[in-house]
């Protein structure tokens, strides 16, 4: 196959990426290829920040052969001759499995020089990310990999034209990079025949919570969330009820039983007011109190916001006061106009993704759960007897 038919492959699949933002991969590798200047550079990004997700983290143990082989496959096609792989130093299984499997392909010829003794040159080499969750975004892995501090920065200009030291770059999650050779072996259509006409292929789902069968799964594209919770879950164990199930993380949506049929793609999602995200399920039981889950949320993005851009970092830290007072006994009704105001302009005002999806937990809650915030603030009550409503505290971990 020419590098042009490598491409028109990748784009017939369907297959879009993994990482969260579910972009045609096709179309961003035809960006790249059409892009001007050299070298080309492409990294895979396994930095897999959320909070409870480990999708990642297993392919890198597991099977890091499949990563190399599909960064090779975008090497040929986009005719980059050095590639990175940038992981969570958290993850030192991974690494040393990568590690290995790296010499392994330098060893069998698959990089260096002369790949199979082939005019082709690729060498990959593995950057350890600080453990920031703000690392994974494209722009802040490419500021971590030239050896600064992992900061986003605005787009455009955007990687696949001014990436790498100015150089036209190709980031993909590695899920996406392990799909590759299947493709390439068996063909775009038979890929696109699989999951949904939008979103093709399948997707690794880490399972986690209230749920009786937690673990790694692998399932496709289109498939229910009430399928994912009770048929491959095993539904809600000790004889407690489902009452929501959080999806893509800690930027992801709260959504109600009413909700389960719900097919898992991107566009349900995010009309549900979820996201993919890096592929977090979160079951959730009758014991949790709402409000404080999103509380518990919007915490963790106060913590990990880095700053550079006021609407996330000054907004999320006027949300989590909101949430404090409302916590504890003393909220009013107008706090729920301030919650989803405020949640709307940090959307849409935030540089990067954290900040624009950090608001997800709030406005799902709000939109699904109204009647637990309206019992905290009317009758000053948390209904599962999770907040203090006392005064003397901000409730705890859902």
């Amino acid at each position: 196959m020419e590098p042009k038919q490598v491409i028109d492959e990748v784009t017939k699949s369907g297959l879009r990426g993994r990482g969260g933002a579910g972009f045609q991969t096709g179309m961003k590798w035809n960006f790249v290829s059409k892009a001007t200047g050299n070298p080309k550079y492409i990294i895979a990004n396994l930095d897999e920040g959320d909070p409870g997700v480990f999708a990642n983290r297993t392919l890198a143990e597991a099977d890091p052969h499949a990563i190399i082989e599909g960064m090779l496959i975008a090497s040929y096609a986009l005719g980059a001759e050095y590639g990175y792989i940038y992981i969570r130093a958290e993850y030192p299984l991974g690494i040393e499995t990568l590690s290995k499997a790296l010499e392994q392909a330098r060893s069998f010829g698959l990089l260096g020089d002369s790949v199979l003794e082939t005019p082709m040159k690729f060498e990959v080499e593995l950057r350890l990310g600080a453990g920031a969750f703000i690392a994974g975004e494209e722009t802040a892995i490419l500021a971590s990999v030239e050896g600064y501090r992992a900061m986003p920065k605005p787009r455009p200009p955007y990687p696949a034209n001014k990436g790498l030291w100015g150089k036209p770059t190709l980031i993909q999650n590695v899920e996406t990079m392990a799909n590759l050779p299947t493709i390439i072996q068996e063909g775009g259509s038979w890929f696109s025949e699989i999951g949904t006409p939008t979103c093709s292929g399948t997707k690794c789902f880490s399972l986690t919570g209230n749920v009786s069968n937690p673990g790694l799964i692998e399932v496709p594209m289109g498939i229910t969330l009430r399928e994912v919770v009770f048929e491959i879950g095993g539904g809600v164990p000790d004889g407690r009820e489902f009452k929501a199930v959080l999806v893509g993380g800690p930027s992801g949506g709260c959504l109600p039983e009413s909700m389960l049929d719900l097919p898992i793609d991107y566009e349900s999602l995010t009309n549900a007011g979820a996201i993919m995200g890096s592929g977090g399920i979160v079951v959730i039981d009758d014991r949790s109190c709402m409000v404080n889950t999103a509380n518990f949320f919007v915490d963790f993005c106060v913590d990990e916001s880095c700053g550079r851009c006021s609407p996330c970092r000054s907004g999320l830290f006027n949300l989590k006061k909101v949430f404090a007072r409302i916590m504890r006994g003393e909220g009013k009704p107008e706090d729920l106009e301030k919650l989803q105001t405020a949640s709307e302009y940090i959307r849409e005002a935030s540089l990067c993704g954290l900040g624009q999806t950090a608001p997800n937990p709030i406005l799902t809650t709000l939109r699904y759960f109204g009647d637990e915030y309206m019992a905290h603030i009317l009758e000053k009550k948390c209904p599962t007897g999770i907040c203090p409503m006392n005064g003397t505290g901000e409730g705890g971990e859902p």
